[in-house]
């Protein structure tokens, strides 16, 4: 599928956002998910831009939680509205990010990624110590101002419009970039950093500028989900929110835009699909066996699939 096919699917995809709450109607439980599903898209493609410089992070849920604290805090300390502290605390996973790129940008692939994973866990192990946890509340965590004050699927679906903005905004400044000279230059590092030096591109630099980028936005996404929640803990440090950006990008195709897209709709489809049918803890049996037969069959995610499709009726028609 050329990249410009993909590009009008992502548009077509938005559209049906965009329609959806209308067919649904003001189901909160709908609303609700569809609204989680929103940020984590913005999360996954936040994670997934780091691809784009050959980098890996398996703790990218210290940013989403640091956006989530920082918001939280800023909110209550200054009295700003939710959506003004979503991207002003935001400024703390920044911070983080540029703190470990500084230091570790020059780490390989998945040695990077072993160092961000130790990260997401000192982060949270500060948060509940005695020095913070006055701050931060422990492992009880704190309240934090709700999106839209009050309940009722009016504001939810509000709420969902105005994170579908905030997401359509994120992956529009994701594609701007990769289309730019530095998007040219993280493909060159990506694919032959010896060569990409030699003709002049600093491999650090933008290798820095990838992981500022992506903490950042990784931490818009904890800011909304904790101000849709109207609560942070410390439990959103987890390894598993570590790994759903993985595991929805490799679904959906690494190193594309609509790949966390179709990723994260995808397994959420799936998820909360088996979970109306009592499945609980079968639910990761299950996307554990998805995501290897996707990793087997469709080793470029979901988005090969209509590909793999076409290839497959040539085959038949010889």
């Amino acid at each position: 599928m050329s990249p410009k096919v993909r590009d009008y699917g992502l548009v077509l995809m938005l559209i049906v956002a965009g329609l959806v709450p209308l067919i649904v109607g003001l189901n909160p439980y709908l609303l609700t998910v569809l609204i989680l599903m929103l940020i984590f898209i913005i999360y996954s493609s936040a994670w997934n831009f780091l691809t784009y410089t050959g980098q890996g992070s398996l703790g990218h849920a210290a940013f989403f939680g640091l956006g989530g604290y920082g918001s939280a805090l800023i909110a209550s300390w200054l009295s700003l509205p939710p959506f003004a502290a979503v991207f002003i605390g935001a400024g703390a996973a920044a911070l983080a990010g540029l703190f470990i790129g500084a230091i570790c940008v020059r780490l390989k692939e998945w040695f990077l990624a072993m160092v961000t994973f130790g990260f997401a866990i000192i982060i949270q192990t500060l948060v509940v110590s005695r020095q913070f946890s006055g701050i931060t509340g422990g492992w009880d965590g704190i309240a934090a101002a709700r999106l839209m004050p009050g309940g009722g699927g009016t504001n939810l679906l509000i709420e969902y419009y105005a994170i579908l903005v905030i997401g359509v905004m994120v992956i529009v400044i994701f594609w701007l970039i990769l289309r730019s000279k530095t998007g040219l230059a993280f493909a060159a590092i990506r694919e032959n950093e010896l060569e990409a030096r030699a003709a002049g591109i600093n491999p650090v630099k933008y290798r820095l500028f990838a992981f500022l980028v992506s903490a950042y936005f990784s931490g818009v996404a904890g800011a909304l989900e904790v101000h849709h929640l109207g609560y942070i803990t410390p439990e959103i440090f987890g390894v598993d929110i570590s790994f759903w950006p993985i595991i929805y990008s490799i679904s959906g195709g690494l190193m594309t835009l609509s790949g966390p897209v179709v990723g994260t709709i995808a397994i959420t489809i799936v998820w909360d699909g088996l979970q109306t049918f009592g499945l609980t803890y079968g639910r990761f049996i299950i996307i554990g066996l998805l995501l290897i037969l996707i990793i087997i069959f469709l080793p470029k995610g979901l988005i090969s699939l209509p590909d793999r499709i076409r290839e497959y009726r040539d085959k038949r028609k010889k």
